[in-house]
């Protein structure tokens, strides 16, 4: 990495890893969209919308920074493509949960628990990330693992269409599942295009 002559503004680190640690939050909410019946999924959408509130806090504290600060860590579009990854994470996982509450959606599909424990764990691999932004050091186990936990989500969402379009259903119910399980698709390619973009900033900074 270059020698830097002007102090930099560090607060973007811990505004990255308070986007991630967020990211875990609303995991672990999604999670419990499976346990309870659907009259008391409302809640917890409500508690994603929070959280996707105050996400979007950090996400636009980062933009602020980024305006008034003469020296960043690293390239300042850098900054605000990793912000903006980030948040979309939120806000797809935000959407699809909600469309299960507004489409009053009863029986879940079957793979949407394998699609919650990949996003978990990818929300929990990228908390982890953060911190390292500050060295870029450790961090190819990361984006390697976000690499092939997408490739996991890529295969369950594709078997989920099938079977939904293969068992025979209504075509409303198909059309409104169909954008729930998409949804949380969306999350996954956003989780893999934050890995993404933190290899493209350990690549230009060492």
């Amino acid at each position: 990495m270059g020698l830097r002559l002007t102090p930099q503004e560090t607060s973007f680190y811990s505004l990255f890893a308070t986007s991630a640690s967020l990211l875990v939050d609303a995991t672990r909410e999604l999670t419990k969209m499976l346990e309870v019946v659907p009259e008391q999924r409302q809640p917890i959408a409500d508690r994603l919308k929070e959280l996707e509130h105050e996400g979007d806090d950090a996400t636009h504290e980062i933009i602020k920074r980024v305006n008034s600060s003469f020296i960043t860590p690293f390239d300042r579009e850098d900054i605000h493509g990793l912000a903006a990854h980030l948040d979309d994470c939120m806000d797809h996982m935000e959407e699809a949960a909600d469309l299960i509450c507004l489409y009053r959606i009863g029986e879940l599909p079957a793979g949407l628990a394998d699609q919650f424990e990949i996003l978990s764990r990818m929300a929990e691999v990228t908390a982890l990330a953060m911190p390292k932004l500050r060295s870029l050091k450790d961090l190819s186990a990361y984006w390697i693992e976000i690499n092939r936990l997408e490739n996991q989500a890529d295969e369950l969402h594709r078997k989920m269409l099938a079977e939904l379009f293969n068992n025979g259903a209504d075509p409303i119910h198909i059309i409104k599942v169909k954008g729930i399980i998409d949804g949380f698709e969306d999350a996954a390619d956003s989780f893999e295009k934050v890995a993404h973009m933190v290899e493209g900033i350990a690549v230009k900074e060492s």
